[in-house]
């Protein structure tokens, strides 16, 4: 039998269980609400500091633009904002020290300063550890001169604490002729005065000669180019080069200005009628092509280009189409098509640099390529392409293609032909084929080795691809020194930079000389 009072015992043992449990929970609870809070409340994300040692720091101590073409926005620079404290800072003011006339225009964390009448704006957070983003922009108004001229201002932070931090703001600037759509039908000179900023295109007409004066400079736009009907001289110096380019001036990285880089315009087109243009120290870069010669056939003088560099190229350097064409003392590098591109006609190239170092595709051309079929344009008779003195070389293990001579397999009227090329005291990467149809055309050359595993880069001063800096003049160890005949090298006693390549008597293939410094 179950006891009354035993069963009154037991529950009341459990009720007190329960009681001192649902306590115990509470306290428990009790115990980490409050630390919780305590956590959080000893937290210094919501604590902002007055102490006048605590201050910012920036990503750049100087806000700096490249030169600006005057009246044309700059492309946006980027200014952090650093906490690196543990407690929160408050910035009373940010204002620019040129006020309401400053050139400059400022975004701080989505606000526009130029709203304000005195250029500024107020309260601003920057909680510990943390950042705020600043943009900063630029217009170079029109100067009333045609030299460089700077535009200087400070970005002004006063802190909570009273702290006054800045950071300097500086761009140049200088004015340039804009031309939109242009067409020279009259012979017409340009000169150094100002840049020359081309949109849409520049056309020379048939009949008229357009003469670029040492030191002029043509910018041109996106998808801008230049075509010449009618002819072109360029009368540049080693010391005031003419100058193709586009128009962008500011950096795609703090290190790599959009100059060095490919495809940023066209190009030069010389149509089929234009004859005798004569360029002379020019350097062209970072168009979607180089210089392109559309077929004239071989009776006139399409070109002659001496001293000259063509660089950076999303396609051809040079490309010559049946004409006759003399290449002298110049650079042809870094594209992405191929360096020098000859399709039948009569082309010389004598003291040139034809170097394939494109860095941004490994699927780029030859440094050479020749060839008498096209599969877009035909057949063409190839009555020469001469290459004395040349270096040809690149990444690739070989960087020289060249018409096969079996003309058993083509038809009657494609095999006589004529396809007549040779090498004379060249510096090759290329393998010549063990052919006695071959062998006779390549006369004194040096062949590099084409180990695929061999560092081309080792014949050059500099190739930087992180920086897109480039100087093909060979170092005192490389095999190119020496090679060329000084029979040949006697008419252009000088380098493309004016250096004496015959004072030595044995003068260096391609078109820069190798000079030992003095002590």
């Amino acid at each position: 039998m179950i006891s009354l009072t035993g069963i009154v015992s037991k529950w009341s043992h459990i009720v007190r269980c329960e009681n001192r449990c649902k306590v115990r929970g509470m306290l428990y609870f009790s115990l980490f609400t409050l630390s919780f809070f305590t956590l959080f409340s000893c937290d210094d994300y919501d604590t902002f500091t007055t102490d006048r040692s605590a201050t910012l720091r920036f990503s750049n101590d100087t806000v700096l633009f490249d030169t600006l073409i005057t009246t044309v926005p700059s492309s946006t620079k980027t200014l952090t904002v650093y906490n690196r404290g543990d407690k929160g800072l408050r910035i009373s003011e940010v204002r620019l020290m040129g006020g309401a006339d400053s050139p400059f225009r400022v975004n701080i964390d989505g606000q526009d300063m130029s709203r304000s009448a005195e250029n500024r704006v107020t309260d601003f957070e920057v909680r510990r550890r943390d950042s705020i983003l600043i943009r900063i922009e630029v217009t170079v108004p029109e100067l009333e001169h045609d030299s460089i001229a700077a535009l200087n201002d400070r970005l002004l932070f006063t802190l909570e604490s009273g702290v006054l931090q800045e950071v300097p703001i500086i761009a140049s600037g200088r004015n340039a002729f804009f031309l939109h759509g242009w067409t020279v039908s009259t012979d017409t000179t340009f000169n150094t005065r100002r840049p020359i900023v081309i949109f849409d295109s520049l056309v020379v007409a048939r009949g008229a000669t357009l003469t670029l004066d040492a030191g002029t400079q043509l910018l041109f736009h996106e998808k801008a180019g230049m075509t010449v009907r009618g002819r072109l001289v360029a009368q540049g110096t080693a010391a005031a080069p003419v100058i193709l380019r586009g128009d962008r001036t500011d950096h795609m990285f703090d290190y790599l200005p959009y100059d060095r880089l490919p495809s940023r315009w066209e190009g030069l087109t010389f149509t089929q009628e234009s004859c005798n243009n004569s360029l002379d120290f020019v350097d062209l870069h970072s168009g979607n092509f180089g210089i392109r010669c559309d077929s004239t056939g071989i009776d006139s003088l399409k070109l002659r280009l001496t001293n000259a560099r063509i660089h950076n190229l999303g396609g051809h350097g040079l490309e010559l189409l049946h004409c006759r064409t003399e290449v002298v003392n110049t650079e042809v590098s870094n594209t992405m098509g191929h360096c020098a591109y000859v399709f039948g006609g009569d082309a010389q190239f004598i003291h040139c640099t034809l170097a394939q170092f494109y860095a941004l595709s490994a699927d780029r051309g030859e440094a050479i390529h020749i060839s008498n079929q096209d599969s877009l344009i035909g057949y063409a008779p190839l009555y020469r392409a001469d290459f004395i003195n040349c270096v040809a070389t690149g990444y690739a293990e070989d960087v020289v293609m060249i018409p096969a001579l079996n003309r058993e397999d083509l038809p009657s009227d494609i095999a006589n032909l004529p396809i007549n090329y040779q090498f004379i005291n060249c510096f090759l990467t290329t393998e010549v084929p063990d052919d006695e149809l071959y062998t006779p055309r390549f006369i004194r050359c040096q062949i590099d080795s084409l180990d695929a595993d061999i560092n081309r880069d080792k014949h050059f001063q500099l190739i930087d691809t992180h920086n897109f800096l480039y100087d093909f003049t060979p170092v005192e160890a490389s095999a190119i020194r020496g090679v060329a005949d000084s029979t040949y090298s006697a008419p252009y006693p000088l380098d493309r930079l004016g250096r004496n390549r015959t004072a030595d008597n044995a003068p260096d293939a391609g078109c820069y000389e190798f000079v030992k410094p003095k002590d």
